[in-house]
């Protein structure tokens, strides 16, 4: 069964069952809840999906929606909503093994950042770049 933790450690789960998709998300709410380009999300049924350790804080970011996240150390964890009742979306990168996990999909493409296309031709470091 997949696990997952938050940086911290705090937040735990435990997901059983498979993935209904695992999506590349560019709408500007996940972009800046997460501070980053895109947020990689898979989907689950809700009830797949076990919490354990701390409790996830939440914040809804608009109406029907609930974002789920660490207290302690603010690792974005889930993405719950009104609209799509029964299902809920876990942070790929919180995952134990987010390569177990490839996209699926790229949703909201008319907010992505227009240098996103082409990335894969820069230069690239396996750590950080020599100083």
């Amino acid at each position: 069964m997949p696990t997952g933790h938050c940086l911290c450690g705090a937040v735990t789960f435990t997901v059983s069952g498979e993935s209904l998709n695992v999506s590349l998300c560019h709408c500007p709410s996940c972009k800046r809840a997460a501070g980053a380009p895109m947020v990689a999300w898979a989907m689950f049924e809700r009830g797949a999906v076990d919490f354990t350790g701390a409790p996830l804080a939440a914040y809804a970011s608009s109406e029907g929606v609930r974002r789920g996240f660490c207290g302690r150390c603010g690792t974005a964890v889930s993405y719950e909503a009104d609209f799509m009742a029964g299902l809920i979306d876990l942070t790929v990168a919180s995952f134990d093994d987010p390569a177990a996990l490839p996209p699926t999909m790229h949703i909201f493409t008319r907010h992505r950042e227009p240098w996103m296309t082409g990335t894969d031709t820069l230069e690239a470091f396996e750590e950080l770049p020599p100083q």
